[in-house]
C-alpha cells in the first residue's frame, strides 16, 4: 500500500484526474484498448470533471462502475446518473459504457459475462466507507464470503446492512486483478478507518483490503 498525502481536496482531485489521464493513454498504447472502472458517490465527481475533457482516444476506452444500486437510472441514488453526467461527458462522451443499471433477476448473467470480456481492468479507482467498504462488498453482508471467493463471478449481488436497496458490484476477484488501482479517501473518519483496515487479516472484516496490498491511497484533509 502506498499513502499519497494532499494538502487540500482541490488538488487531489486534479492530481488523480491527470494521473489517471496518464494511465489510460499508457493502457492504450500498449493494448490498443483499456478498461477503466469508476466509483459512485460524491467523492469522485470533481476528479471525473477534470478527466472528461483529457485529450485520449476515448473510442478504445470502455468504462463501467465499481458497483450500483439498485434503483432508476432517474433516481438521485443512481451511479449510472453520476457517470453520465459528469464523465461519459465532453472528449469522455466517445467512450464506450458497461451498465450497471439492470434488473438482476433477469440481467445479472449476461452482465456477468459482458464485464468477463473487458477483464483485466486497465485502471481502477475506488472510493471507501468509514466502515471499510470498498465498491458494494460491505462488512456483515451474507453474500460477502462468495463475493470474495477466488471463483466468484465478475459481478455479484449484494444485500447492505443499511436496509436499503440492494446492489450489483465487482467481486474481488475482478477488483484484485486490476493492472493499477487506485483509492480515493476524504476526512480524517476515513483515514483512521483505512489504518484500522491495514491493521487486520480478513477481508471479510475490512473489504477494502482486497486491494490494499497494490493500491495507491489519495487522502485529504
Amino acid at each position: 500500500m502506498k499513502l499519497v498525502t494532499y494538502p487540500d481536496r482541490e488538488m487531489m482531485m486534479i492530481d488523480v484526474a491527470n494521473m489517471m489521464a496518464g494511465e489510460l493513454r499508457s493502457a492504450l498504447a500498449s493494448n490498443g484498448t483499456a478498461t477503466l472502472a469508476v466509483p459512485g458517490g460524491t467523492t469522485p465527481g470533481p476528479v471525473f470533471d477534470n478527466l472528461c475533457d483529457v485529450d485520449l482516444d476515448w473510442s478504445n476506452v470502455t468504462v463501467m462502475l465499481g458497483d450500483e444500486r439498485c434503483v432508476p437510472e432517474s433516481s438521485d441514488r443512481s451511479n449510472t446518473r453520476l457517470i453520465r453526467e459528469r464523465l461519459l461527458t465532453g472528449k469522455a462522451a466517445a467512450a464506450k459504457f458497461v451498465s450497471f443499471a439492470i434488473d438482476p433477476e433477469t440481467d445479472l448473467e449476461r452482465l456477468q459475462a459482458e464485464v468477463e470480456t473487458h477483464l483485466p481492468l486497465s485502471l481502477l479507482l475506488l472510493g471507501m466507507g468509514a466502515d471499510m467498504h470498498t465498491a458494494s462488498l460491505f462488512p456483515g453482508a451474507p453474500e460477502l464470503e462468495a463475493a470474495l471467493a477466488d471463483d466468484a463471478p465478475a459481478v455479484v449481488t449484494m444485500t447492505p446492512q443499511d436496509g436499503l436497496e440492494p446492489r450489483v458490484t465487482l467481486s474481488g476477484r475482478v477488483l484484485k486483478g486490476a493492472m493499477s488501482t487506485h483509492v480515493l479517501i476524504t476526512g480524517d473518519e476515513k483515514r483512521a478507518a483505512l489504518e484500522t483496515a491495514a491493521s487486520l487479516h480478513d477481508a471479510k472484516d475490512a473489504p477494502i483490503r482486497t486491494v490494499l496490498g497494490d493500491a495507491t491511497i489519495h487522502w485529504a484533509e
